[in-house]
């Protein structure tokens, strides 16, 4: 007997009006989100539209399925409330990426097991629903992106928390090896629309594709390299879209197909963004290279860096009538923000002109260093995108590089040979004087040497960003409490 009833057509629609009801706070989350001062309430509205969206499931589900079964997923839910309740007290800022990443993972394996299920409904047993064309494609497809966003995001996860080397891996024939599986999946989709539901050979095929999705993830992810991954956790993010927007047709639920929908064209036009930052192809990210020029030999950068201490430091902050301070991961690593934020605060009540820039690629995902400074308390207005801000550091008294590198690298212009030539870059070096806080001279993620640590007007402040950031706002509160 089967544990599943039939809804008259009426409680049906109310069910689908409040599904839709949920997906427009979910949309009106997204509109507030898309600016810092109303990024807490769009984040509040989200919460409620996804409550909504809960409630109405298991209000659903409780008049659809047998009472055993409401029992097993409210069990998993709790387990599940648990496990996100302890997960969201121990991470912090810094480790977020990490923490999308792995959430990811579980958008494309819950894919991957609806779609699963959804074509063994359809098995001998319960042979008489037909299924259609349309559904056909989403249980594949469904299963093909689910597993390439299941172990592709664990694989980002790995390299971002460091249990994997951020090295891009190199296989041989790397190219002819993603082509091979986008070949082989296709010809499993074919195989698998002709055949019988109820047959070995769809079963096998949506099999096959499942396996072949977990081996792409594993090889397109570990294939990218470190300074690319804050494109890869966009592109998972849109996969994992894409796939909530399979299990909306899968399911047909509404709600799954407008959040999805917007879940994963959100994230494929924050790919376009990024990539048009780092000036990169998304096939080259994608697939490490694939179809790119060799260039020629880089530039050497050769010169003598010149050194300051804390005390000059503060004496050049001090004497500055403008301040551009551009904070790269370092910072985030180090948890460095508070001590910036209240120097910063020291300064501008003194009525010097600081504000910060932030690279679109800076951190390990999109807006890191935004959330990083809000939740130092630094406020929203002061806080400016590479584009805003490019054009201001001539004429600018000091510019302040916090743990960047790659985002304030002068060779993304002058060196066409680089690695990174054409990305656009912080123009640090245009300011009347830089001064650049690092723990040595060694080069940053993307391998690339800095002509700008040789510039003349540029100074090595050395240490761990904490402790340096710590002891620059001991000593701007020092200099005014003398004064």
């Amino acid at each position: 007997m089967s544990i599943f009833f039939v809804l008259p057509a009426g409680v049906q629609d109310v069910y689908q009006i409040a599904y839709i009801v949920s997906s427009c706070f979910c949309i009106g989350a997204i509109a507030c989100l898309a600016e810092q001062p109303t990024a807490r309430t769009g984040n509040a509205i989200g919460q409620v539209g996804v409550g909504i969206g809960v409630t109405t499931t298991l209000a659903l589900m409780s008049q659809q399925v047998a009472s055993g079964v409401l029992l097993q997923a409210a069990a998993c839910m709790g387990i599940g409330g648990a496990v996100g309740w302890q997960i969201a007290g121990a991470v912090g800022v810094t480790t977020l990426p990490q923490l999308v990443a792995a959430f990811h993972s579980f958008v494309g394996l819950a894919a991957v097991f609806v779609s699963i299920a959804s074509h063994l409904v359809h098995g001998p047993h319960l042979a008489e629903i037909e299924m259609g064309a349309i559904e056909k494609v989403m249980i594949y497809w469904g299963t093909v992106i689910g597993g390439v966003t299941f172990t592709g995001s664990l694989v980002a996860f790995a390299k971002l928390n460091g249990n994997r080397s951020s090295a891009a891996l190199h296989l041989p024939g790397r190219d002819q090896i993603n082509l091979a599986t986008l070949g082989a999946a296709l010809a499993m989709s074919y195989v698998y629309q002709i055949s019988d539901a109820t047959g070995s050979s769809a079963w096998y095929s949506l099999m096959g594709a499942t396996g072949l999705s977990l081996f792409a993830g594993w090889h397109l992810v570990d294939s990218v390299g470190g300074a690319d991954m804050p494109v890869c956790i966009t592109v998972l993010n849109s996969y994992s879209g894409w796939a909530l927007v399979a299990e909306g047709f899968m399911l047909q639920n509404n709600m799954l197909l407008i959040v999805g929908s917007l879940v994963g064209s959100s994230g494929a036009i924050l790919t376009y963004i990024m990539c048009v930052a780092m000036n990169r192809g998304i096939a080259n990210v994608l697939f490490g290279g694939y179809g790119s020029l060799a260039k020629g030999p880089a530039m050497k950068v050769e010169g003598t860096h010149k050194e300051i201490n804390v005390a000059d430091t503060v004496d050049m902050m001090v004497n500055a009538s403008s301040i551009i301070i551009v904070p790269g991961y370092g910072l985030a690593a180090a948890r460095g923000q508070h001590p910036i934020a209240s120097m910063v605060q020291t300064l501008t009540e003194q009525g010097i002109k600081v504000r910060f820039g932030i690279h679109p690629v800076a951190g390990r995902m999109p807006g890191q260093l935004n959330v990083l400074l809000a939740e130092a308390g630094v406020p929203y207005d002061i806080v400016f995108e590479m584009d805003e801000l490019n054009e201001e550091f001539e004429g600018t008294d000091l510019c302040i590089v916090v743990g960047a590198n790659d985002t304030v690298n002068p060779a993304a212009i002058e060196d066409p040979n680089s690695s990174i030539a054409g990305m656009p870059v912080l123009h640090v070096w245009e300011a009347n004087q830089s001064i650049v806080l690092k723990r040595s001279m060694a080069s940053g993620y993307a391998q690339v040497d800095n002509p700008l640590f040789f510039k003349d007007n540029n100074w090595m402040l050395f240490g761990d960003a904490k402790n340096t950031c710590e002891a620059l706002n001991q000593g701007v509160q020092d200099y005014y409490a003398k004064k």
